[in-house]
């Protein structure tokens, strides 16, 4: 507890915890409540210091990823008419990934890390990252029936696949344990939900 002042204020203090290999001796993880509280009481020092670039870039670049999909979701859920399959996948995407926003963005302030939701950051992800363009986005808000259900899940299938990339390469080249076990929840959540929506789309 004597370490407590050492709060993570600047990303070069981070760096340099990192490059020291310590961290303060509280290493709990505020926000980090979906399932994964173990980690703190068998490892208290490595949530807060133990982070580097990948899993700054994957926790910044997740964000407004996760922001993306929601506003699909968003989008297919005000429309009538929409298969009751895809609707509940809809929802199913916000009650997972909404929290998961959350959490990113507690690291974030545990790591010192600014953050601004007017960052889009995102300019680079259209292709490796499966985002949809503003004129995807425009299209599947002006499409009704099967048309913007066949829009919505081409569109979200692509985009989990470029989260799941993510994640990937996030467990390879990242450091911090709460951020790894995000990254393989994300794989197995978003793999089963391409499954999911792959099957659905050859049924319509």
């Amino acid at each position: 507890m004597r370490f407590r002042t050492l709060t993570l204020t600047a990303g070069a203090l981070a760096t340099v915890l990192v490059l020291a290999g310590c961290a303060p001796a509280d290493g709990t993880m505020p926000g980090m409540d979906h399932g994964s509280g173990g980690m703190t009481s068998t490892a208290p020092s490595q949530s807060a210091a133990a982070f580097n670039a990948a899993d700054e870039m994957f926790v910044t670049m997740m964000i407004p990823h996760h922001q993306q999909a929601i506003e699909m979701a968003d989008q297919i859920l005000a429309k009538d008419g929409i298969d009751e399959r895809v609707v509940s996948l809809a929802e199913q995407i916000k009650a997972a990934q909404d929290p998961e926003i959350q959490t990113m963005k507690g690291w974030l302030q545990e790591w010192g890390v600014p953050y601004d939701d007017s960052m889009s950051g995102m300019d680079g992800m259209d292709m490796g990252g499966g985002m949809m363009s503003e004129d995807d986005m425009a299209a599947l808000d002006a499409a009704t029936g099967v048309e913007a259900t066949r829009l919505f899940l081409n569109g979200m299938i692509a985009h989990h696949q470029g989260a799941v990339t993510m994640a990937q390469s996030v467990l390879t080249d990242g450091q911090n344990p709460d951020v790894a076990a995000l990254a393989q929840q994300i794989i197995d959540g978003q793999t089963a939900e391409i499954t999911t929506m792959q099957d659905t789309l050859a049924s319509l």
